[in-house]
């Protein structure tokens, strides 16, 4: 424990260089050793101590690293993952695990067979107000729950010319923003039985899914999960329904924009709600609105769950099971797009 762990990021576009990178630096026992670029200007900038190389397999190679962290186009993720495998070294791949389920059953396949941990980035279970959502359900402040809205709603117009905009696997908002809603819905609920999903073009030139709408059936409720790049005024992010109040969320998690802006994980005010959502339950015989008591989120945490996997054999904060569930909800959702019709989970 008094060294750290020396890790490898692959890849240094916006996840790489927004979140993967702080939150290492910034998580204790974890050190950033290597940035696979070939920007290395663009690196040093950031981090002038820490070595760049354009080079991967001479990474996955390099006795000295201990966990290698994959922030790559979504296209590239399982063939990296499966190569630092091969070469003995542990892997956290950012979210989509990979393009298909099958590539997911192979990545953990090579897992196994390495004796080495694989787990994939879900670092929105820590944000503030998903973690106050869950301990609104755990406490039975809504009751049983009815409905579960989820909402990530973007206003950009614009379609731009980048990988995550472009027609090609892993492209578009469901692989972008789908992962995380479904994760959520899974950590709250477990397995639907069913899914009725309807994935889009919107915008004018959009190449690749730029708006989803999908619900998932499970025996007493529902959730439906919703992302759009066409909402300029829109800010709900959570609305649950239950049989004893209603739990109103507006405005994304911070820690985004406090990564964007520069501020350093874990410095005073990281992950503190700055829009408390509002909780409205029935007191005497009417609705009573109040505010409610927000959850402090901190991605940081991620990563101190890899670390101490890694160090002291504790479960991988996301497991491979957990991602193989997302995988298969998001061709589920695929498929139930494109035959206009719920697919029940088989």
């Amino acid at each position: 424990m008094d060294t750290p762990l020396k890790v490898a990021l692959v890849g240094y576009g916006f996840v790489g260089k927004v979140f993967h990178a702080p939150l290492i630096q910034a998580t204790p026992g974890l050190a950033l050793h290597t940035v696979v670029s070939r920007d290395a200007e663009k690196v040093h900038a950031d981090w002038p101590d820490v070595a760049v190389t354009p080079d991967a397999d001479a990474v996955f190679s390099d006795a000295r690293i201990d966990l290698v962290v994959i922030a790559s186009p979504n296209g590239t993720h399982a063939p990296l993952a499966i190569a630092a495998l091969a070469q003995g070294k542990h892997v956290v791949v950012d979210k989509p695990f990979t393009v298909t389920l099958q590539e997911a059953h192979e990545v953990i396949a090579a897992a196994d067979a390495a004796n080495r941990l694989v787990s994939v980035f879900q670092n929105r279970r820590w944000d503030a107000d998903f973690l106050t959502v869950q301990r609104l359900i755990a406490d039975g402040e809504l009751g049983r729950v009815a409905e579960f809205h989820s909402h990530f709603d973007r206003f950009r117009p614009v379609v731009r010319d980048r990988w995550r905009e472009r027609d090609e696997p892993g492209g578009g908002l469901w692989y972008d923003l789908g992962p995380h809603l479904l994760d959520q819905a899974v950590q709250l609920f477990g397995l639907p039985q069913a899914v009725n999903a309807d994935i889009a073009r919107l915008r004018d030139g959009a190449k690749a899914p730029d708006y989803f709408d999908v619900t998932l059936r499970y025996p007493g409720h529902r959730a439906i999960l919703h992302a759009s790049a066409l909402v300029a005024g829109n800010g709900l992010r959570f609305a649950v329904h239950g049989t004893q109040g209603s739990y109103l969320k507006h405005g994304l998690d911070v820690q985004e924009d406090q990564l964007r802006a520069g501020v350093v994980p874990g410095t005073d005010g990281w992950g503190v709600d700055t829009r408390a959502g509002e909780l409205v339950q029935e007191r005497e015989g009417r609705l009573v609105a109040a505010v409610a008591h927000a959850e402090v989120g901190d991605y940081r945490r991620y990563y101190a769950g890899m670390r101490d996997a890694i160090q002291l054999g504790h479960p991988v904060p996301v497991t491979p099971q957990q991602a193989l569930d997302v995988m298969r909800l998001i061709e589920l959702g695929m498929r139930s797009s494109e035959a206009r019709r719920e697919i029940p989970l088989e």
